[in-house]
């Protein structure tokens, strides 16, 4: 089974989940773990072991899923606190973000893959701000290719760098770093 990069949650996570189902683990991920008894309650042998089993498996089975993750999405997810929570986290994360990009890859599945993969890559790391541009991007009824996505990105980059000095201009000079907001009035003339 290929390690999960972030993309493709939905196959990853069939995958995951047989696999998980046939070393019996997967339980865990919908089954809480068994309660520990009052205080002052008398706890059975078999209530421990149910217990302790539970416990084991959620170990596994969360190592199993962490294991199958590339270092980065490693490193960011090990932090769950057991294996419902990570799974939980993973799928509100990633079956989001597959919703959103699916329709982008689609419009990009006769260009050749890797291609694909690194312009979707791009336009999902550029800057919250850039997050309308970003929606322009990925819904375009052209295909886009690496080139022409570049090109849109420096277009777009030299359009609010021009708008970024006239308001400067306009305003006062802005200090380096510092966030700013253009105003724009849209009142509708009569």
């Amino acid at each position: 089974m290929e390690k999960f990069q972030g993309v493709d949650f939905r196959w990853w996570k069939k995958n995951m989940h047989f696999m998980l189902t046939t070393l019996k683990e997967a339980y865990v991920l919908t089954t809480p773990r068994p309660t520990e008894p009052e205080e002052g309650d008398v706890e059975t042998i078999e209530e421990i072991r149910r217990r302790q089993k539970w416990d084991h498996d959620d170990y596994i089975c969360k190592g199993h899923i962490l294991n199958d993750m590339y270092d980065l999405l490693f490193d960011i997810h090990s932090e769950a606190l057991c294996a419902k929570e990570l799974w939980d986290i993973l799928e509100l994360k990633y079956i989001t973000e597959d919703a959103s990009s699916k329709k982008f890859l689609f419009k990009l599945h006769r260009m050749n893959m890797d291609e694909s993969i690194v312009v979707s890559t791009i336009i999902d790391k550029l800057h919250l701000s850039w997050k309308d541009f970003k929606h322009k991007l990925k819904h375009q009824k052209e295909e886009l290719c690496l080139v022409q996505v570049a090109s849109h990105i420096r277009i777009e980059e030299s359009l609010r760098a021009k708008e970024s000095d006239k308001s400067e201009k306009s305003k006062g000079k802005v200090e380096s770093g510092q966030p700013w907001v253009h105003m724009v009035n849209n009142k509708p003339k009569n």
